[in-house]
């Protein structure tokens, strides 16, 4: 699900009921939509009442795509051309005129209702042979002979509580689904809108446990959450979110909703707003983009191909350019922009490479962040590490405190990374992510080989602040 509703450039139609074994075609939207118009309402109705129907029409649509209705239950294609469940639609038949005019001017235009942010399922019938909670297409005749307009024809049949979005953008649909598998201690906005999701299908399915840090790191609560919904959805009990899980959390979470009802309970904008910045780019600064510096100078180390990179939280030339490279290398747009792609691409090839490390190659070097976030309830050996470093730093920093080697994230550990974070002058989170995990180990490197010489003064310190 992007995070707002746009229009596509194409629409595949399902030319036959869902489970058929029908043809598939694929139309430029506009195109689809006068098709529809032309082979549901008459050319000769009054104006108002076809623009109330188009827009009906595209809503109807639109929001069969923007909730990946059908690829969500694993079909191909985005709607069908079924009448029980869609919209008319008769391949290579003639388009009334007036009608193409008509759509040209508002296919990028539909309904929603205030506070939400989805198209409205707007719902329709012909109000003779079949009738139903939405638009009448004959009834929207008569009030259009009545003399009103096609908004106030639509307020009559969904309410006085809806709108119309104008000009949203027209750009090439994508799947939704993320180019990596989301894991526990992956960080991204694609993990905070599922722990969103399940958060909400956890009041209709309350053996999901609710996770309570709705931040986008995939904490052990997440993949709890994730193995619970799995378990009662009969899906692999693996708590990775992959292309059948996300799609599947889709599916769940628009019916607990009424997404595609037309009585919705509605998609807000908090639950779609990015909590990470979608493109990072030239003159930008902070975490995001020590964290993108870091990737790509530990993959300078891999790849002869891309150039160092100082982690200085500055977006500058030398950043860019190593943008730029890495964008070649992998077939990427280059654009020197870290976009959706180029985020996901980054870390799945960072993510590759530190887990091909054989550690004993490393010698006495300060071990890369393993490529995943770590915070409280997360064990194994990565924390192991974590503990370590914690400990071989505390012994020069008063305010750090040494803590029990056990390899579970627990209360002690988080406490110490409270006070690392609070002694390093970065923000008090309690999850360590690459920064302060490369503060650790390099301070933990200096201090094992006798480089560390007074407090905040050492070989491995470079300033950078996560």
């Amino acid at each position: 699900m992007a995070v707002f509703p746009t229009v596509p450039e194409k629409i595949t139609v399902h030319l036959g009921a869902p489970a058929s074994d029908a043809e598939n075609v694929t139309v430029n939207f506009p195109y689809y939509i006068k098709n529809v118009a032309s082979s549901e309402i008459y050319p000769t109705w009054p104006e108002s009442a076809i623009r109330a129907n188009v827009l009906a029409q595209i809503s109807f649509a639109l929001n069969r795509i923007y909730t990946e209705y059908y690829p969500s239950r694993g079909y191909n294609f985005d709607i069908t051309n079924d009448t029980t469940v869609d919209q008319a639609f008769i391949p290579e038949r003639d388009i009334y005129e007036n009608i193409s005019q008509i759509v040209d001017e508002i296919f990028n235009t539909y309904i929603v209702r205030e506070g939400a942010i989805e198209p409205l399922f707007a719902l329709y019938c012909d109000g003779v042979n079949t009738t139903c909670d939405g638009l009448s297409q004959w009834g929207s005749v008569a009030l259009a002979d009545q003399g009103n307009g096609a908004f106030d024809i639509l307020q009559a049949y969904y309410g006085d509580n809806i709108s119309l979005v104008v000009n949203a953008p027209v750009e090439e649909a994508r799947p939704s689904t993320p180019t990596v598998p989301l894991r526990l201690g992956i960080t991204s906005n694609d993990v905070r809108f599922i722990q969103i999701r399940l958060n909400r299908i956890s009041s209709n399915y309350p053996s999901i446990p609710k996770i309570a840090n709705v931040n986008g790191v995939f904490g052990v609560d997440t993949e709890n959450a994730v193995k619970a919904f799995q378990r009662i959805f009969s899906l692999p009990e693996n708590g990775v979110v992959d292309s059948a899980t996300w799609y599947k959390i889709q599916r769940i979470y628009s019916a607990v909703k009424r997404l595609n009802e037309i009585v919705s309970e509605g998609l807000t904008f908090d639950e779609v707003a990015q909590q990470y910045n979608g493109n990072i780019s030239m003159g930008d600064e902070g975490i995001e983009v020590s964290v993108v510096q870091y990737y790509l100078n530990v993959l300078s180390t891999f790849d002869p191909r891309m150039p160092p990179v100082e982690v200085s939280g500055v977006f500058g030339e030398e950043t860019r350019d190593a943008v730029f490279t890495f964008q070649n290398i992998y077939g990427l747009p280059i654009t020197g922009v870290v976009d959706v792609a180029t985020w996901e691409k980054l870390f799945d090839v960072y993510y590759g490479y530190v887990q091909s490390i054989d550690i004993s190659d490393l010698g006495t070097s300060p071990l890369p962040f393993p490529g995943s976030f770590l915070s409280l309830g997360y064990e194994g050996e990565d924390v192991t590490v974590l503990q370590q470093y914690i400990n071989g730093v505390s012994v020069a920093f008063d305010t750090i405190p040494e803590i029990p080697v056990t390899g579970a994230f627990d209360v002690n550990t988080r406490d110490a990374v409270f006070a690392a974070q609070s002694t390093l002058g970065l923000p008090i989170n309690g999850f360590v992510g690459p920064i302060l995990w490369d503060r650790l180990a390099n301070l933990y490197s200096d201090i094992q080989s006798g480089e560390y010489r007074n407090q905040y003064q050492f070989g491995g310190e470079n300033g950078t602040v996560e």
